[in-house]
């Protein structure tokens, strides 16, 4: 599986749900949402474990990233990931950062 990273740095080819999407794996499903329902303290089910990748304009996405800020702004701007922006970091970032470092530490690779 080749790598992708999604607008924020994370890897969405070491994604649970995109993972699960791609291998539909149901075992994978059930994994992931009870990980993310006792991380993000939230009612994830097995069922909403489904992703094409942050980039896919005609996949599914995980529910979060209708909602993502990063990618929406990452999108508008026609941006593969924020690594490539003018104007990395930003705060939206610099505050997701706080929380996936590991994200942080792959869009470093991409921007220098």
């Amino acid at each position: 599986m080749r790598e992708m990273t999604a607008c924020c740095g994370l890897m969405c080819n070491e994604c649970g749900a995109f993972l699960a999407k791609q291998n539909d794996d149901n075992e994978k499903r059930k994994e992931t949402a009870k990980q993310w329902s006792e991380m993000f303290k939230a009612d994830i089910k097995p069922e909403d474990i489904n992703c094409d990748g942050c980039r896919s304009e005609n996949g599914m996405h995980f529910s979060h990233c209708n909602v993502c800020e990063i990618r929406k702004c990452c999108t508008d701007k026609g941006l593969a990931n924020c690594g490539v922006c003018d104007d990395y970091t930003c705060d939206t970032l610099d505050a997701f950062f706080k929380f996936a470092p590991e994200a942080k530490e792959n869009l470093e690779k991409i921007s220098s």
